[in-house]
């Protein structure tokens, strides 16, 4: 019983060890952890500076390095180096002066010495110790660990959550998704920096004068340079305080707020449409290829990439509201028929081209050796299918996914101004004939950063359909 505590006990305290020096196989993990551990990791770097001075290893490096000088080796070096120069010279026909020959030597002496006396160190068990693993060391005492802990619990917190590789997964497409956050709002705010459009003007119309104008820059911080203006608006998103919009003065964070959960639920919606029609869909086209049902879904299919999706909308308020009268013709919160004919719209693209990915994937999976294996070992069709092909077939079809809801919270526009939806796509599209652009900005970051946990999503999906993506996960 007594053992079974001590191992357990050694267990923890090899903990927080293991994963320092499994993350810190990174350039990138080692600045992160620095910075959540600052204190503590200032404190330890100091103690390290002090046992550096103290440490064997220097005074045993100069020791062995006189006792090699006093033998009278680093003499023999030179000479043997002086006359290796020499005889090189002479077998290239070229002319060496005794200062350049002297430098030569001196240098390939001084090497060799160091080389020597390094090795001589490492035979002797006496190696020269890093920051990094005297840090990791310190982390195997429990004393280290109980002081340092509320100091550093950002980094412990932080290692903690990266110790597993699903989490520590997650964690790195933050910090990707953070950097891609930062690179669209630095690409939006330049393209609207450069764009010809004045918003004084636009606001204020053609007879303000001058000094309207510039009054009106000076409010918005429009007259500052660049980069200051770059600065406030991108300290802007992260503190979630986005300012006031150009036009009507309307807060923009909680105009965004009122407007992007509209747009985000006909997109879920749309999206959940497509793939409950699409992927069954494709699967009946690639396991029936030529069929009557293969032509014909594909053949749907085709005319549903084809169509606009605003001509689409007007054909269906057209038919559905006006003449049939099922469904409201514009976009009611309250009443939920309202929703039915926009998501089908928005959606009808959507469920065509997974409906078409989904087929090719098929078809290639189904083709392959171990398919061919399963169905000869007598397994019948709908085995081979739900439990061997569907899953290897999944990958690009989750890609497709991924990006095509992308595209959905950005081109639903089209579809909000036909069924007159005030969502986020509509607000963009409002504010960037001014240009407003704390507006566009705040809507493009939100579109952004829905994105990229989407796409976070997808990269766990994928694991999830591959065992190969979850070992390299584990590995990496």
């Amino acid at each position: 019983m007594n053992n079974f505590q001590n191992i357990r006990k050694l267990n923890k305290s090899y903990y927080f060890k293991q994963i320092f020096n499994e993350m810190t196989r990174k350039n990138s993990y080692s600045f992160v952890l620095f910075l959540l551990g600052f204190p503590v990791q200032i404190v330890t770097y100091f103690l390290y500076l002090l046992k550096k001075d103290k440490h064997s290893y220097a005074q045993m490096f100069a020791q062995t390095k006189e006792r090699f000088i006093s033998q009278g080796k680093i003499q023999a070096w030179e000479a043997e180096y002086r006359q290796q120069e020499q005889t090189k010279a002479a077998f290239f026909n070229k002319s060496l002066n005794e200062q350049q020959l002297a430098s030569v030597v001196n240098q390939l002496t001084e090497q060799k010495l160091n080389r020597e006396v390094e090795n001589i160190l490492i035979n002797e068990g006496i190696a020269k110790q890093s920051y990094k693993k005297y840090f990791s060391g310190l982390l195997e005492n429990p004393i280290f660990l109980a002081v340092s802990f509320i100091p550093g619990i950002l980094m412990y917190c932080f290692l903690i959550l990266c110790s597993n590789a699903f989490s520590r997964f997650i964690v790195e497409r933050l910090f990707q998704s953070a950097f891609v956050i930062v690179g669209v709002a630095t690409l939006v705010f330049t393209i609207l920096y450069l764009s010809p459009f004045d918003p004084a003007r636009n606001l204020l119309g053609i007879e303000a004068t001058p000094e309207q104008v510039a009054n009106f820059n000076k409010i918005y911080g429009l007259d500052q340079p660049y980069l200051v203006q770059l600065w406030h608006s991108l300290s802007g998103l992260f503190t979630f305080d986005l300012g006031n919009s150009f036009e009507g003065k309307e807060n923009i964070t909680q105009s965004i707020m009122n407007k992007f959960p509209v747009t985000l639920e006909i997109a879920l919606f749309s999206l959940l449409m497509a793939v409950a029609i699409a992927i069954p869909v494709g699967i009946i086209s690639a396991v029936r290829p030529n069929s009557f049902a293969d032509y014909a879904f594909m053949f749907i299919a085709l005319i549903g990439l084809s169509i606009p999706s605003f001509w689409q909308g007007l054909i269906f308020i057209l038919t559905f509201s006006l003449k049939l009268q099922w469904f409201p013709a514009t976009y009611n919160p309250n009443n939920w028929l309202s929703i039915v004919m926009p998501v089908v719209v928005l959606g009808t693209s959507i469920t065509a081209s997974i409906a078409r990915m989904t087929r090719s994937s098929m078809l290639e999976v189904i083709h392959e050796d171990y398919i061919i294996t399963a169905k000869a070992k007598g397994l019948s069709e709908r085995k081979v299918i739900t439990k061997h092909a569907i899953r290897n077939a999944m990958i690009p079809i989750v890609t497709v996914i991924g990006l095509l809801f992308g595209g959905m919270l950005g081109g639903a526009s089209v579809t909000e101004k036909v069924f007159n939806i005030s969502g986020i796509g509509s607000y963009i599209v409002d504010k960037q004939f001014i240009p407003d652009i704390p507006a566009i900005l705040g809507g493009v970051v939100y579109i952004a950063i829905t994105i990229s946990i989407v796409n976070m999503v997808i990269d766990v999906l994928y694991a999830f359909f591959d065992p190969r993506i979850r070992s390299k996960m584990k590995k990496s």
